[in-house]
């Protein structure tokens, strides 16, 4: 039997290193590490000190990105803090997720570009995780994108304004701002909830005068609330409604015009 090497290619956040990889409940998974602060402020006594490491032997296992069509994971050790003032044991927060959760940073993009188009219910099945997953990525990231600050140097050409629903039949929507000049690596830059002329401005005001005169198109659905909000914010900036929404739109035309038009066959 001959064996051979196979080259993964993968992109990896910043100041994370990928050391082993394996097979996991149908999918990938790869041990990471990243570099530790020299000193880390105690969240009780709220003193500085130098890291005091206290390593357990468990690891745990995060959602990260698909990778061919397959859920992959990160794989990390659990590492803890020892505060020396007060002795008090703090886990070290790994700089690809938030507290508390079991998934990346950029699984949550992946989770919020899925939503354009579709529900919590239709991306958590495609997925393969919760609807209540989906709902707590999108309120995590409204609140995150209160205090986010865009790069104001950051080049854009061109955005989209697009409303995400959460379950079928409820009124949980969120405007999401997507930049959209690589279109191979579509960015999220703002959430703001709802789905009105309000939300549409509160999500393009993130940005700065300059970058919404660069701005040279918007993509939207049909909506008079973001095509106005887009009218007044990007003065320099071309309208592209998308075949998608047109095809929708022309779809429901038609079939109001058929039951408008066919009368119905009485009985002999």
């Amino acid at each position: 039997m001959t064996t051979t090497t196979i080259a993964i290619d993968m992109d990896v956040p910043a100041g994370v290193s990928v050391g082993e990889y394996e097979r996991i409940d149908g999918g990938h998974a790869f041990h990471v590490s990243w570099q530790f602060p020299d000193n880390l402020c105690c969240e009780t006594c709220q003193r500085e000190s130098r890291l005091q490491l206290v390593e357990k032997n468990k690891f745990l296992s995060i959602r990260d990105l698909d990778l061919w069509g397959k859920p992959s994971f990160f794989v990390y050790q659990e590492v803890y803090h020892r505060c020396p003032s007060c002795g008090h044991r703090q886990s070290l927060l790994p700089p690809f997720k938030r507290r508390d959760v079991k998934y990346t940073f950029r699984f949550e993009e992946q989770v919020l570009v899925s939503l354009i188009g579709s529900t919590a219910e239709d991306v958590a099945v495609r997925l393969g995780i919760a609807a209540e997953t989906v709902e707590r990525i999108v309120k995590n990231r409204i609140e995150d994108a209160k205090a986010k600050q865009i790069d104001p140097q950051r080049k854009i050409e061109r955005l989209g304004l697009d409303e995400i629903s959460l379950r079928k039949g409820h009124k949980g929507y969120a405007t999401i701002l997507t930049d959209l000049t690589n279109a191979e690596r579509p960015e999220i830059l703002a959430l703001s909830k709802g789905r009105d002329e309000a939300a549409g401005r509160a999500c393009l005001e993130r940005l700065s005068a300059q970058q919404r005169s660069a701005v040279r198109w918007h993509h939207t659905d049909m909506s008079a609330a973001y095509l106005k909000a887009c009218g007044v914010h990007l003065p320099n900036s071309q309208s592209v409604i998308d075949r998608f929404h047109v095809a929708k739109k022309l779809g429901e035309v038609a079939d109001d015009l058929r039951k408008k038009t066919i009368e119905p066959t009485s009985e002999v």
